[in-house]
């Protein structure tokens, strides 16, 4: 999911991101369910690593609800180092073979959150070139997920006035940011948890 700061020898531990809220709001809307949450999310992953990380975190997990929001690091590190170039041939082509793994390997019904990025000032640059990976990353949610989460689109609705507020530096949500994106996502999930219990 996220890293925020999470001990990686616990997948268990949600670390301080959206993780920690959404797993919380989820076990009080459905205080009969016990629920195991795991967290792999690594700070500064591109969706390269996700290729790499394939096997052993999606794959021998096979989760229930698996959930994935990747993608502002393709672009930021474009941005900020020059030399790291992800295309949007080789995002698609990254996506497509993670979700088409997880299709194909798992019965894990498939959350996708749209990647964020708020208007600070120093990133403004970066937007243009996250948009096309967003429109990537939307059109593959039609073909292979369940739910998708249009978490930037929403983000500018509400954080149009004091983007700060919810990621200082546009990239990184605070602890009101994390929460709110908590709160879009037990929103998302939750009919997604529903079919299960159903089933």
């Amino acid at each position: 999911m996220t890293d925020a700061g999470r001990d990686r020898s616990n997948p268990s531990d949600m670390g301080e991101g959206y993780p920690k809220y959404a797993s919380a709001m989820i076990q009080d809307s459905f205080p009969d369910i016990e629920f195991e949450f795991v967290n792999l999310g690594i700070s500064g992953n591109r969706t390269e690593h996700l290729v790499e990380r394939l096997e052993k975190d999606f794959i021998e997990i096979q989760p229930d609800i698996l959930s994935i929001m990747i993608g502002v690091n393709d672009v930021w590190h474009h941005h900020a180092f020059e030399m790291i170039e992800t295309t949007d041939e080789y995002f698609e082509e990254n996506l497509r073979k993670i979700l088409s793994a997880i299709k194909e390997k798992t019965n894990a019904k498939i959350l996708l959150i749209q990647p964020i990025l708020l208007d600070v000032p120093d990133k403004m640059g970066m937007r243009p070139e996250l948009e096309q990976k967003q429109a990537i990353f939307a059109r593959l949610a039609e073909e292979y997920a369940d739910v998708y989460l249009p978490m930037d689109k929403i983000f500018h609705t509400e954080a149009e006035e004091e983007p700060t507020y919810y990621a200082a530096d546009g990239v990184h949500p605070t602890p009101d940011g994390a929460c709110y994106i908590g709160e879009a996502y037990l929103r998302a999930v939750t009919p997604l948890i529903e079919s299960l219990i159903e089933d």
